[in-house]
C-alpha cells in the first residue's frame, strides 16, 4: 500500500476483513490521527471499522511530532486530499468520513468526489466560494499568516494563541491539559491557501458541492468556536445545501474549537454517529 503509513495499511486490511462499514476520521491542523481514539473506540463499539487517517509522513506520536516538526513542512491542503483518497480507494466499500477543521474541509472535498457514504464535517475550514471572514477567525490564524516566510514552515502554537482559538471555552486548567497532551506543529501552507481561496481560481480548496453522489452531510458547528465561528459554518452550510443529497446543521452548545478532543468528545461524537448509523 504505497503512500500509506504501516498504521493505516493495517487497519484498512482489518476493516476489509471484518466486512464491517468503514468509517474514516481525518484529522485538522496541530493534532494527530491519535486524537480520534477515543471516537474510533465508540464507533468500532457501535459496529463499524474505524480508519484514522493520516496526513502524509505524520508521526504515529505527540513526543515524536514534536521533535521532529520538520515533517509537517509544506503540507498542502491537495496533497492531503490525495491521500485521503487513496486511502478510500483501498477499502472494499464507500465509507462514511468525519473530520474536524481542516479534517472537516477534506469530509466534504471526499464527498464532492462521491467517495462516501456519509459525511460529518466539524468546524470546518471553509472551501471556496465561502466568503465570511469573522474577525474571530482572522485573529485566530493571524499569528501563522501575519509572517509570510511561514508558508512553507511547520508552526505550533503558543498556549495563549491556542487558548484563544482552541480553547477559549474551557477552564485554563482544562486548556493546558489539552494542549500538553495534543498539541503539535502544523503545516502553516493550508493557511495560506485558506487566506488566498477566493482569490485563486486554481485553488485546492474547492468542494464539488452539486455532485449528485456527494451522499449526506453533516456539518457541526460548536457555540463558542472562534476559530470556525457558527456565521463561517453555516455559511458552508448554505452552499452545500444545494445539493440534492440530505444536508443538516447542528450546533453544539457552550463548545470551542477543541470540542473533538475535550471532555465532552462524547456528546459531539454521538451526533456524528447517530448521523452515520442513519445513512451508512
Amino acid at each position: 500500500m504505497a503512500g500509506l503509513s504501516d498504521r493505516e495499511a493495517r487497519q484498512v486490511e482489518e476493516a476489509n476483513a471484518s466486512e464491517r462499514k468503514p468509517v474514516v476520521f481525518v484529522h485538522g491542523l496541530w493534532l494527530l490521527p491519535s486524537s480520534w481514539e477515543r471516537w474510533a473506540q465508540l464507533f468500532e463499539d457501535a459496529g463499524y471499522a474505524a480508519v484514522t487517517a493520516s496526513w502524509p509522513d505524520d508521526p504515529e506520536t505527540v513526543s515524536e511530532a514534536r521533535s521532529h516538526p520538520e515533517v509537517f513542512a509544506g503540507k498542502t491542503v491537495g496533497q492531503v486530499a490525495s491521500h485521503v483518497a487513496e486511502l478510500i480507494g483501498r477499502l472494499d466499500s464507500k465509507p462514511a468520513v468525519v473530520g474536524h477543521s481542516f479534517g472537516g474541509l477534506h469530509a466534504q472535498i471526499a464527498a464532492g468526489r462521491g467517495l462516501t457514504a456519509a459525511a460529518v464535517a466539524i468546524d470546518p475550514a471553509p472551501f471556496r466560494g465561502v466568503l465570511r471572514l469573522p474577525l474571530t477567525t482572522l485573529r485566530a490564524g493571524l499569528p501563522i499568516i501575519a509572517n509570510p516566510f511561514n508558508r512553507g514552515r511547520a508552526v505550533s502554537l503558543n498556549f495563549e494563541q491556542y487558548r484563544y482559538a482552541w480553547a477559549n471555552a474551557l477552564s485554563e486548567e482544562a486548556g493546558r491539559q489539552l494542549y500538553e497532551t495534543f498539541h503539535v506543529p502544523g503545516a502553516a501552507a493550508p493557511l495560506f491557501q485558506a487566506a488566498m481561496a477566493n482569490l485563486n481560481p486554481w485553488t485546492e480548496l474547492k468542494v464539488n458541492r452539486t455532485n449528485a453522489d456527494r451522499g449526506p452531510l453533516l456539518i457541526i458547528s460548536g457555540e463558542k468556536d472562534r476559530t470556525v465561528p457558527w456565521a463561517l459554518a453555516n455559511a458552508s452550510f448554505k452552499k452545500q445545501r444545494r445539493n440534492p443529497g440530505v444536508t443538516e446543521i447542528v450546533e453544539i452548545p457552550d463548545r470551542g474549537h477543541a470540542l473533538t478532543i475535550d471532555s465532552g468528545w462524547r456528546e459531539v461524537a454521538d451526533k456524528a454517529l447517530a448521523f452515520v448509523q442513519r445513512f451508512a
